[in-house]
């Protein structure tokens, strides 16, 4: 079942990735990672994954303000990550894999922090993404969080989307070791969680 779902995203995203870029998704995702970017905290040289990256606009945006940045973004379709890899404006320092949330090919404790952002919803086993987030951070590396938040638990089984509350997120973390350390509201429902890894 959980193969079928993989498979109907990337199949879907495929499809999307030509036009993702349009006026109105532009303007969003630069809204939101504007907002985003006056809360992110990194190291000297850091180093940092973007899971679900899909056209490697955030990697780009980050790299642009840490001119010492190394980044790996990561995402299930083929089509995103061709679109992300000709506009990649930082290379070598910004590289772009295909893969799965849930199974990260990389090894532990190799990020200090690893964005995801407006993909979470797409995830059916949220508490995997969670372990291995966990897993590749290293300790005292940040994890945020960017997505769609509601006061409740809510589901569109037709495509195969969830949203989390603000205290679901914070259970997720507390179960694989990372602690919460704050919610903020980017735009209109679009929520930040900021989570950091304390110990090995």
């Amino acid at each position: 079942m959980t193969n079928n779902i993989f498979e109907s995203k990337e199949k879907l995203f495929d499809r999307w990735a030509p036009n993702y870029d349009f006026l109105l998704t532009t303007v969003f995702y630069q809204a939101v990672h504007k907002r985003l970017l006056e809360y992110v905290k990194l190291p000297e040289r850091p180093n940092v994954l973007d899971l679900g990256c899909g056209t490697g606009r955030l990697l780009n945006r980050l790299a642009d303000r840490f001119p010492e940045l190394q980044g790996t973004g990561l995402d299930l379709s083929t089509q995103m990550l061709r679109q992300a890899r000709q506009r990649n404006q930082h290379r070598p320092r910004l590289i772009f894999v295909r893969g799965n949330a849930e199974s990260l090919p990389f090894a532990d404790n190799q990020f200090d922090a690893v964005f995801n952002t407006i993909s979470f919803l797409h995830y059916p086993n949220p508490e995997r993404v969670f372990a291995q987030v966990n897993r590749v951070l290293r300790p005292q590396g940040y994890f945020y969080l960017v997505d769609w938040a509601f006061d409740r638990r809510l589901s569109i089984s037709q495509v195969n989307i969830r949203f989390y509350s603000p205290q679901q997120r914070e259970q997720l973390g507390a179960t694989v070791g990372l602690k919460c350390l704050g919610h903020y509201y980017l735009l209109s429902k679009v929520l930040l969680t900021i989570f950091i890894k304390e110990t090995e």
